[in-house]
């Protein structure tokens, strides 16, 4: 069986609403329930883990009582960071296998993430090419990167959790700090990591624009490309 490790403890700062993006509504549902929803029909999975702020624990508790969510919900608080987040999460998980989701990113399909469970890989992320020019810099350009090397790092991620608890532990030690954990477990550690070709439609709710696409995003791929 599998855990999920739902992040759901972003303030939201840039998208300039009081409420934290994640439970905001979109297509008029909270855009968490949108995960939360597809993750409770997964028959490969007992456990979801929701990492939320304190303040937040009772608003959630109250969509998954109306949206009748019947897989086990284990509540953890949020770090001061999103790497401290995802550790706070992997320390309750009880599987040897865990996918780790963002709330903020509504439009991952119910067999994407069945997808990342039937790979025989024990570590494996959703990827997406790059296309458009990226250049280095601050202020001025200071180098190239070539795109063709480069990809859009999206979630849902799958990984075995004593290897990702361990690369963690490595990176905490040395104060190292990242956004996302396929860069941490690969800076920390030897194993693996396998790309699945990711889409674009997979996008994070970050700014109120954004929000705007979702809407559009929702009708034409969730709905319409069932």
């Amino acid at each position: 069986m599998y855990s999920v490790v739902l992040l759901s403890g972003g303030k939201g700062s840039r998208m300039q609403e009081d409420t934290p993006k994640q439970y905001l509504l979109l297509a008029g549902k909270p855009m968490i329930m949108h995960s939360l929803e597809r993750v409770d029909r997964l028959v490969d999975v007992d456990e979801i883990v929701v990492v939320c702020a304190p303040s937040y624990r009772h608003v959630v508790k109250q969509m998954v009582h109306e949206y009748n969510i019947a897989t086990k919900i284990v509540f953890v608080d949020a770090g001061q960071t999103r790497q401290e987040s995802v550790y706070n999460g992997l320390k309750a998980v009880h599987n040897e296998f865990v996918i780790i989701h963002e709330a903020a990113r509504p439009f991952v399909k119910q067999e994407e993430f069945q997808t990342l469970i039937d790979d025989e890989e024990f570590n494996v992320i959703y990827g997406y090419n790059i296309s458009y020019t990226v250049l280095k810099g601050h202020g001025y350009v200071s180098g190239i990167l070539d795109r063709s090397e480069l990809l859009n790092v999206q979630l849902p991620q799958k990984f075995k959790v004593s290897d990702l608890i361990d690369a963690h532990d490595k990176a905490k030690q040395r104060g190292d700090v990242y956004t996302e954990d396929a860069s941490l477990m690969f800076a920390n550690s030897q194993k693996k990591i396998k790309v699945i070709r990711g889409t674009s439609f997979n996008i994070k709710i970050t700014e109120p624009i954004d929000l705007l696409l979702g809407e559009i995003i929702y009708k034409d791929y969730i709905i319409n490309r069932k």
